[in-house]
């Protein structure tokens, strides 16, 4: 795996500093590359238990009117389940750090959904795997999480900062990576934006494309919905 470019989402073409403009010109460039697989690092369902539809696309269809903005639907969730905070099988299995509706992830799940993954299945314009079957001529999109991948390679610490220590965990995973999977950074120049990142949200992009090219070797995996529980909450690949 050659990473060959790593942008910010708000320097894509009619994005800008607010989230509303960023996420829809992230949908748009989902939209505009059918050849293309795109992992993204947000929940793409819900708890079974907090789904009253029969299905994983309704679900999607519906939360903007069931839920008129992101403090609704984490009370909602809240107060459905007696404020526990539940999880999917996949953020068991997986090592999720936190359940879709936690108090630092709710945002992430439901503008996510509301604004990438809605307007594409209401319009037709991806498939979301597992929940939908894989078809040529439209992105394929599947929900990743880098922390959980981090764990199942034993490369799970403090990277996320602005001092040395920080700075040279970025470059212990991304060595790592690299030596373990045969990624190529194609130019210093991006490694220097990966490692130099205090925030790690380039590393955290390099470790989505990893797991997504993971996933692509693995298709019987990828494509196969099947188990029912995937087919409604959604499942993380790592």
């Amino acid at each position: 795996m050659r990473i060959e470019a790593c942008h910010r989402a708000d320097t894509l073409p009619g994005s800008g500093r607010h989230r509303d403009t960023v996420l829809a010109a992230l949908r748009d460039f989902i939209a505009k590359e059918p050849t293309s697989v795109f992992g993204l690092d947000f929940p793409f369902g819900l708890p079974k238990a907090l789904v009253t539809q029969d299905n994983w696309a309704r679900f999607v269809l519906d939360l903007p009117d069931h839920y008129q903005s992101a403090e609704a639907f984490r009370q909602a969730c809240r107060e459905a389940t007696g404020r526990r905070e539940l999880k999917r099988l996949t953020d068991k299995e997986s090592q999720t750090p936190l359940s879709p509706y936690n108090i630092r992830l709710y945002r992430q799940t439901y503008h996510g959904i509301r604004e990438v993954l809605h307007p594409l299945v209401r319009d037709q314009q991806a498939c979301v795997l597992p929940m939908q079957g894989a078809s040529s001529g439209k992105p394929w999109i599947l929900e990743i999480c880098p922390a959980s991948t981090l764990k199942q390679e034993g490369l799970y610490r403090s990277y996320k900062g602005k001092t040395d220590a920080h700075r040279m965990a970025r470059a212990h995973i991304l060595e790592s990576l690299e030596g373990a999977s045969h990624l190529v950074i194609a130019t210093q120049a991006i490694r220097s934006l990966i490692l130099d990142d205090h925030g790690g949200d380039a590393l955290d992009s390099v470790i989505a494309a990893f797991a997504t090219c993971r996933a692509l070797r693995n298709l019987t995996l990828l494509t196969a919905q099947r188990e029912e529980v995937y087919a409604l909450e959604g499942r993380v690949y790592v």
